[in-house]
């Protein structure tokens, strides 16, 4: 049941809202989904990315340039 609250309370976004967030095409989002960078659930024709999926990705992608 602790599953079940966990799951109601993530925030999924669409692969338009991804995209705006991370300042890229949607294409580029869906590679990352279909490269198994970027999980996501796939809901009927079209996917959902948790919220805090997408700020993981962008702290580990982040590089640091001097």
């Amino acid at each position: 049941m602790s599953n079940e609250r966990k799951l109601a309370e993530v925030r999924f976004l669409t692969v338009a809202e991804v995209a705006s967030i991370m300042r890229v095409s949607k294409m580029t989002v869906y590679r990352l989904v279909h490269g198994g960078d970027l999980p996501a659930v796939r809901v009927g024709r079209s996917f959902r990315v948790p919220e805090d999926a997408v700020h993981k990705y962008l702290q580990t992608a982040y590089i640091d340039t001097a």
